[in-house]
């Protein structure tokens, strides 16, 4: 397997020059390479009784490296595309995306199976099921056991499973292979949230505190998975919020153990889950739009986006501080979804946070890009280490946006 340290100055491309991986499904169990281990949580609050907390996280990356500045050379070589006003617009895009690494499932053995991926207008919905089905549950699966790991519990005191993807179709759905593969027991309950997009981390951790809270004893395993596949075509002028997509987003999965009244001594809780809140804005459901095609995923984002978040951000922020009593936003921790650079900026211009206030999110989509519903994971693995210094912030929010445009949030609280 290839992992960061390997990336290496000779990497030439996207595709090509990835030291051809023997399997392209190949996953990686931390970003690292390296085994995970028990996470042993320093808490300095004790749990609210009855409130779902976070007991374990773990998340798994596709093999394939993706460093934004091999990615435009690679990315027009691969898909035989020669517009240079295209290719200039793509790599002003990429620098201003602020994201350094991706990484990917595509690779050059999937490029050289699928040779009509590359080719516009080519009719490729099955090839990319056929790639995308197996690829997201692979990935799940190695968030899982990294995640499990941590917790420290046997997997059969998993009662629960909530699964979350935008990225494959089929029936049963991937929740059923993944407590398959996993071993879980038959009568786990399952939940599938299928195409929510950027905000389906935060809405599979509301879920899972309902479950929790409302199952005593239950232990809710949540996994995100989602890889670019079905959305992978040719640059096209007329695809302008394509070029988006290709400077933006990356593959990868997440997972976390969520309870209520963790067990002393066996369990380590570091945040909980205090209050939850998701609110649509009317008449702005084509701003963030997609379909499925015979080409695969069509997506569409609307310019006007961070606009429309930056007019509505205080008002959400506020109703969610409003449960405890709160309402200076820089006596708050952030863990957001970063959508992309214009959204970070717009809400720390807005709410006038300090400029470290959202450095956990500038950090997860420097190293990883927008990886949809999973991202949001990677800012909370970024903020853990953070609320354990002396001195930090007791309450936070949770916050992801996506299509609707609907806002996804919860108050939490660090333990």
């Amino acid at each position: 397997m290839m992992y960061r340290t390997q990336a290496a100055a000779k990497f030439h491309g996207i595709l090509k020059h990835l030291n051809h991986l023997p399997s392209s499904l190949a996953m990686s169990k931390t970003s690292s390479g390296a085994p995970s281990k028990q996470y042993v949580s320093q808490s300095k609050r004790a749990p609210t009784p009855g409130t779902a907390t976070v007991l374990a996280l773990g998340k798994a990356l596709p093999s394939q490296i993706l460093p934004q500045d091999c990615l435009v050379e690679g990315y027009f070589r691969d898909t035989k595309c020669e517009d240079s006003a295209i290719k200039e617009k793509l790599e002003r895009l990429c620098k201003t995306t602020t994201v350094k690494t991706r990484y990917t499932v595509m690779s050059k053995e999937i490029l050289d199976k699928y040779p009509e991926l590359a080719t516009e207008g080519s009719p490729t919905i099955k090839q990319r099921l056929e790639i995308a089905n197996p690829a997201v549950v692979q990935m799940a699966l190695e968030a899982s056991l990294a995640c499990i790991k941590e917790w420290g519990r046997p997997k059969s005191a998993i009662t629960h499973v909530v699964y979350v993807s935008s990225s494959e179709i089929r029936l049963p759905g991937g929740d059923l292979y993944l407590a398959s593969q996993l071993g879980l027991r038959n009568d786990v309950g399952r939940v599938m949230l299928y195409f929510l997009g950027c905000y389906g981390g935060v809405t599979g951790l509301r879920v899972a505190k309902d479950i929790a809270e409302n199952n005593p004893g239950s232990r809710v395993l949540l996994t995100t998975s989602e890889t670019t596949i079905l959305g992978f075509r040719p640059p096209n002028k007329d695809r302008p919020y394509d070029l988006v997509g290709a400077a933006l987003f990356g593959d990868g999965a997440a997972a976390a153990i969520i309870g209520a009244q963790p067990m002393v001594g066996s369990e380590s809780p570091f945040m909980e889950l205090n209050y939850a809140v998701q609110q649509f804005l009317p008449g702005t459901h084509n701003v963030i739009n997609g379909g499925l095609t015979e080409e695969g995923i069509n997506f569409h984002l609307g310019r006007d986006l961070p606009v429309k978040i930056e007019e509505n951000i205080e008002a959400f922020c506020k109703k969610l501080m409003a449960k405890v009593g709160l309402t200076d936003f820089n006596e708050l921790f952030w863990a957001v979804h970063p959508g992309g650079p214009a959204i970070l900026n717009r809400l720390e211009g807005t709410l006038k946070l300090g400029n470290e206030k959202l450095e956990c999110s500038r950090r997860a989509l420097m190293d990883f890009g927008n990886v949809s519903s999973n991202t949001i994971f990677y800012v909370m693995e970024n903020m853990r280490e953070e609320l354990k210094r002396e001195g930090g912030e007791e309450w936070g929010l949770a916050l992801a946006f996506g299509p609707g445009i609907t806002f996804e949030g919860i108050l939490v609280r660090s333990l």
